[in-house]
C-alpha cells in the first residue's frame, strides 16, 4: 500500500470529518436520515464504509465540532497550499463559488449545508485567514453547531468566550460578558458567497467582536462567518491575540465561566434528537 504524504492524511481527515457532521445533522431530517439513505449507492457506500469506518460509528454518539462547510473550506485552503500568496483570497472565493454554483440548479431557494459568506481576517501583511457561516438549516442544528464549536475547543477561547455571553438566545448575560472590540490593525471582511460581494458585519458581529458599520440585522449569535475567520486568526497569531482584551479583564471569575458553559450545555443537551446518544465527546478525526 502508498505510504500517504501528509497532504494526504489532511485530506482524509477531512473527507472523515465531513461525512460524521453530514450523517449526524441527517438525524434532524423528517424522518431521520441514516448513513446508508444520505449516500444511496450501495458500492459507493461500502467503499466509504471500508476507508473511512469511524465516521459511521461515531456519527450518533459524538458531536461534530463543526459544520459541514467549515471542512469543506479547510480542504480548499488545504488545495492551495501555499503556492500562492497573492490573489490567494480572491482564488479561493472563486473556488468556492464555483462548488456551489451547480448546487443552485436543483431550483430550491435554500441549499442544505452550504454556507452563504466567507470572512477573511487578517492584520496588515500577515496570511489571510478564513472562516464561513454556519451551513445548517433549521434552528436546533444551528444552535448545536455553535455550542459545539464553543465546547469543542474548535473555536478560540476568546471567540467562544464572546458567542457564550449571549448564547442561546439574543439576550446578553447579566453575570458573564466575554465580548472584546478588534484592534485596529485587524482588517475583517466579509463576502457573499453568491456574488462575491462584499458584505457589512451584521449587529451580532459588532456586539461581540466590536466591529463597526454594521447592518442592523441581528443574526443568531455565532452563526456568521467572522466567528471562524477570527478564531483562526487568534490561534495562529499570538500577537493579535494578545491585543485582545474581553471585558472580563486577563483572569474571568471561574464560576462566572463555569456557569456560562453550564448554560451552553444544558441547552445543547436539550435540543440533541432522541436517536443521538451524547457519550460527552466531540468527534476529531484521527
Amino acid at each position: 500500500m502508498r505510504r500517504m504524504s501528509g497532504r494526504d492524511t489532511k485530506a482524509k481527515a477531512l473527507v472523515e470529518e465531513i461525512l460524521h457532521s453530514i450523517f449526524f445533522l441527517g438525524q434532524f431530517l423528517k424522518p431521520p436520515c441514516t448513513p446508508e439513505k444520505i449516500i444511496s449507492t450501495g458500492r459507493k457506500l461500502a467503499g466509504l464504509k471500508t476507508q473511512y469506518p469511524v465516521s459511521f460509528e461515531l456519527y450518533s454518539s459524538q458531536l461534530p465540532r463543526r459544520s459541514p462547510f467549515s471542512c469543506v473550506l479547510d480542504m480548499f485552503v488545504h488545495m492551495i497550499g501555499k503556492q500562492t500568496k497573492k490573489d490567494k483570497d480572491h482564488l479561493l472565493i472563486q473556488m468556492l463559488k464555483d462548488f456551489i454554483r451547480p448546487l443552485k440548479k436543483d431550483g430550491l431557494k435554500s441549499r442544505p449545508l452550504v454556507s452563504s459568506t466567507i470572512c477573511v481576517s487578517k492584520c496588515n501583511n500577515s496570511d489571510s485567514y478564513y472562516g464561513v457561516s454556519m451551513s445548517t438549516t433549521g434552528c436546533h442544528p444551528g444552535r448545536i453547531m455553535v455550542a459545539a464549536s464553543c465546547l469543542g475547543t474548535y473555536w478560540d477561547s476568546y471567540v467562544a468566550g464572546a458567542v457564550m455571553t449571549y448564547y442561546p438566545t439574543k439576550e446578553k448575560k447579566s453575570y458573564f460578558d466575554g465580548t472584546f472590540k478588534l484592534p485596529g490593525k485587524v482588517h475583517c471582511q466579509s463576502f457573499n458567497l453568491s456574488d462575491g460581494e462584499k458584505k457589512d458585519p451584521c449587529k451580532s458581529c459588532g456586539n461581540l467582536f466590536g466591529l463597526s458599520k454594521t447592518v442592523g440585522m441581528e443574526w443568531a449569535y455565532g452563526h456568521c462567518a467572522e466567528a471562524e475567520s477570527l478564531s483562526n486568526l487568534f490561534k495562529n497569531v499570538e500577537e493579535i491575540r494578545n491585543d485582545v482584551h474581553p471585558q472580563y479583564g486577563s483572569f474571568p471569575i471561574p464560576e462566572k465561566k463555569t456557569r456560562a458553559k453550564k448554560n451552553v450545555r444544558d441547552e445543547l443537551e436539550r435540543i440533541l434528537p432522541n436517536t443521538f446518544k451524547w457519550d460527552g465527546h466531540f468527534y476529531t478525526p484521527g
